[in-house]
């Protein structure tokens, strides 16, 4: 599989384009907010690119005449990395329906905004799975706009669908 940017997956790791992500995930527009995922190492860490369009329907509302993207939402696409991540592990152990282990965001920890990003940025995203507890895992995250740091982290997510 091959990603929609130019980042080739280093050996052993993963790519995914966005087909291949729909197959991964089960959110979809507007709130699929990842556009590739590369060296992806399956239940450990991975890095993504969201391309941010002066189309995504928040702009709207968030704000007209000085539009950003809103926080959540860049949280929100650096916990649909770690998702896809869980699945690439659930895909390599022969799970037989990966979207099913796609769990919840339970927490936002330590979480600092250091820019906003506007319309024509790339977003690159970094996941790196940490700490186990249970059903729960800690999760540092990383987003950048080119060289300049964007969102650093810590997130809890569920590793299990539970009820929907």
């Amino acid at each position: 599989m091959t990603t929609s940017v130019d980042a080739p997956a280093s050996a052993g790791l993963r790519s995914y384009d966005a087909s291949a992500i729909l197959s991964m995930l089960p959110h979809r527009w507007p709130f699929l907010l990842i556009d590739g995922a590369f060296d992806v190492d399956p239940g450990r860490s991975g890095k993504g690119v969201k391309n941010v369009s002066l189309a995504e329907p928040y702009f709207a509302g968030h704000f007209p005449g000085d539009p950003i993207v809103p926080g959540v939402l860049i949280i929100e696409a650096l916990a649909q990395l770690t998702a896809i991540v869980y699945v690439a592990q659930a895909q390599e152990s022969g799970h037989p329906a990966p979207a099913s282990t796609v769990g919840y965001l339970g927490a936002i920890n330590r979480v600092k905004f250091h820019r906003v990003v506007r319309p024509g940025e790339r977003l690159d995203l970094a996941v790196t799975l940490t700490t186990a507890l249970g059903d729960l895992r800690t999760v540092d995250i990383a987003a950048h706009v080119g060289r300049e740091k964007v969102v650093t982290g810590t997130i809890t997510v569920s590793n299990r669908a539970g009820e929907r």
